[in-house]
């Protein structure tokens, strides 16, 4: 069989621990045999992070705007403990939420569905999309301990040197303080994502946020979320036939489990974090989750919404074998080499992609997968497969569609 040629590199950042190891294998087993692969390579590991200041996630940011479509294995969040494992400089912030803000997307994602795991919430029959704002919130925040009794302020100082002041609190004791911050072109931004993405997929947008208790941050969301709706994209929705509105996040959350799933649940960016792994955990698992960054200028950005999967990596170092489940990184994979193939028309690249997420799940659907998904199946008797046993049989079954 000749290997698909491409014709534009896409962006490859590598990342850690257990998610590295099985990037590897995918690319080994179920990449590289069937296509040319052309891409732009960064590594994310936390070691070379260190070792270029981070620099190096910056530049494979820069290189997505320059590409367009980029796939990302997870990467870690260094914490205290984690700077002291890994012997790093300081405590870098998040890989992803820096290349989040370089290119001002909004994360979508949503579950894979397959036969054999059904979803916790029994009124679910179709995926729910989570579209998370990409930027600000709590992942930019500055944070303070307060030592003991005293006045803690926000203050504005605008250029020409006029302050505005409004008290957060008056400590009587040590105490921990929070600054967020957001800007109102990337909300603008993030609303346009939401739209457009409901448009393509012919779904159903919600937003939700707590305006009542946020009054000039949440509310300011909801007040440019309406009005770019009504300026730009009411009529288009009503052409299609579908609808957007606005409910407090714990309306939403209550709306959600009575629903049948099928629509697009926009969230502020710490929201989106936590009901992403809600959505993913309850159809299923972690690792059956896709998520791709979408910024307005036509950026693509594809992951998996995990993380490195600490634990197994540890267990794969003391040379143990590992069942852990590969398939949001194959979707990542897939994902990007669909897109490349649909931007630079190569129509063999966009139909791999789709016959390795068929063969993907059919794997599965057969009986054999990993532990994580034994242990939920309504299938009988499933025969669990290590990481490498697993990743081989999606590729046997590649080959026999082929």
């Amino acid at each position: 069989m000749a290997k698909i040629q491409m014709m534009t590199p896409l962006v490859e950042m590598d990342g850690d621990e257990m998610t590295r190891v099985l990037w590897k294998m995918i690319k080994e087993e179920l990449i590289l045999p069937f296509i040319d692969l052309k891409s732009d390579y960064y590594d994310l590991g936390l070691a070379y992070r260190d070792q270029t200041d981070d620099q190096v996630t910056v530049d494979s940011a820069k290189a997505t705007l320059k590409y367009g479509v980029a796939v990302k294995c997870a990467t870690i969040t260094p914490n205290a403990a984690r700077m002291k494992e890994y012997k790093l400089k300081q405590m870098y912030k998040s890989p992803n939420g820096t290349i989040r803000a370089i290119l001002d997307g909004t994360v979508f994602r949503a579950p894979i569905l397959v036969r054999g795991i059904t979803p916790n919430v029994k009124s679910w029959i179709k995926p729910i999309t989570i579209a998370r704002h990409a930027y600000g919130d709590v992942y930019k925040a500055s944070e303070m301990k307060i030592p003991g009794p005293g006045k803690v302020e926000l203050v504005y100082t605008a250029e020409d040197g006029h302050e505005e002041r409004t008290l957060v609190h008056t400590f009587d004791g040590p105490g921990l303080v929070q600054g967020q911050h957001n800007i109102l072109a990337s909300i603008e931004s993030f609303a346009r994502s939401c739209f457009a993405f409901a448009l393509d997929s012919r779904q159903d947008l919600w937003f939700a946020t707590k305006d009542t208790i946020s009054k000039q941050y949440d509310h300011s969301f909801k007040d440019i979320f309406q009005e770019i709706y009504d300026r730009d994209y009411r009529k288009a929705f009503e052409q299609a036939g579908i609808a957007y509105f606005y409910t407090l996040i714990d309306d939403a959350v209550a709306r959600v489990m009575k629903s049948e799933g099928g629509f697009i649940w926009a969230c502020k960016n710490y929201d989106g974090d936590v009901m992403s792994d809600m959505i993913s955990s309850a159809f299923g698992s972690l690792a059956m989750m896709t998520s791709v960054l979408v910024s307005p200028g036509g950026v693509y950005e594809y992951e998996a919404a995990h993380g490195t999967v600490q634990r197994h990596y540890y267990r794969y170092l003391k040379g143990e074998t590992t069942s852990t489940n590969p398939i949001a990184t194959v979707f990542a994979w897939t994902g990007a080499l669909r897109k490349r193939g649909e931007l630079d028309h190569i129509p063999d690249l966009v139909a791999y992609a789709d016959q390795m997420e068929k063969a993907s799940l059919a794997t599965i659907a057969s009986g054999k997968m990993t532990g994580d998904l034994a242990r939920i199946t309504d299938l009988r008797d499933p025969q669990v497969l290590d990481s490498i046993s697993f990743i081989r049989a999606i590729r046997a079954n590649y080959e026999k569609q082929n």
